[in-house]
Parts: C-alpha cells; sequence; structure tokens
C-alpha cells in the first residue's frame, strides 16, 4: 500500500504536470480544476492555494470559480452520486417521503457523504422521468416507484 503523504505527493506532481500543459490554453482554470477535482476528487482549500500560487493568481480567484459552478466541490465526494428528483413530478409523488427513507437507510442527510464513502446524495429538479415518479438516479441508472425501505435497501446493496 502506498502510504498518503506519498499518494498525495504523487497527485500534487500530477496536477503540477497538467497545470503546465493546460495554462498555455486561453483562460485555463476550468479546466485546470476539473483535471484537479478528478486527481484529487475534491478540491479542499490546499489544493486551490496550489494552482493559485502554480498560475500566479489569487486565491479568491479560485474560491470565487469553485464556489460559482455546482459541478465543483469543496468536500469529499462518494464513489456514486445519488441524485434524487424533487422536481413538481417527483416532489407531488413522494419525494419528500423517498428523501427521508434514504436518509435513514445511508445514515446521511442530503448534501452529505456515507461514513464509508459509497453514496453522496444530492437533489436534483428533474431527470426527465416523471411517469416513474418519485425517482432517484445513481450513475446512468434510474430508479422509479420507489416506496418501501426494502426497495431502497435492494438498490443500494447492488453498489456496495
Amino acid at each position: 500500500m502506498i502510504p498518503a503523504d506519498q499518494m498525495q505527493n504523487d497527485q500534487y506532481a500530477h496536477l503540477k504536470k497538467v497545470i503546465e500543459e493546460k495554462k498555455k490554453i486561453r483562460n485555463p482554470l476550468i479546466e485546470i480544476l476539473r483535471s484537479a477535482q478528478e486527481i484529487f476528487g475534491y478540491l479542499p482549500v490546499e489544493v486551490q492555494e496550489f494552482i493559485a500560487q502554480e498560475l500566479n493568481i489569487p486565491v479568491n480567484q479560485i474560491y470565487g470559480v469553485v464556489t460559482f459552478y455546482n459541478f465543483f466541490t469543496m468536500t469529499p465526494r462518494g464513489k456514486y452520486n445519488l441524485n434524487v428528483c424533487l422536481g413538481t413530478a417527483c416532489f407531488v409523488k413522494g419525494a419528500p417521503r423517498l428523501v427521508q427513507m434514504l436518509s435513514e437507510e445511508l445514515g446521511i442527510q442530503m448534501g452529505e457523504t456515507t461514513k464509508d464513502g459509497i453514496f453522496t446524495m444530492s437533489a436534483v429538479r428533474c431527470v426527465g422521468a416523471c411517469s416513474l415518479a418519485p425517482v432517484f438516479v445513481i450513475g446512468e441508472e434510474t430508479y422509479g416507484r420507489i416506496d418501501s425501505k426494502d426497495k431502497i435497501a435492494e438498490i443500494l446493496k447492488r453498489y456496495k
């Protein structure tokens, strides 16, 4: 097993190489941040400071971009994003109850990650599966008409 500090050094070395390659393009910050998030899994302040230093720009400029775009995160996410639809059809058909059941099953609230790092639960406005309401999505799979904790447990077991 690779020691944590060695792995982190390797991650920073990889990021430095990415920055060198991408800083030649016009307005490279978003591309660099995407790559950094892929490398580290999220964008903690330390990574933002490293990027600021390498690009010779203020860290608050990076922080502004990271907090503006919802696909960037400053906290670790789970291996799988579990997106619960809270659009009108899903809401009317029981999305609040679905969120409650998922929260109880996973032991987390919306926006949190399970202790084992497998799931992060997020809310989305619509997934285009209104006829299956209420629904949630894991990866490319949409699960609908969820009305019991047993169904939820059965689905989640596939990902553990």
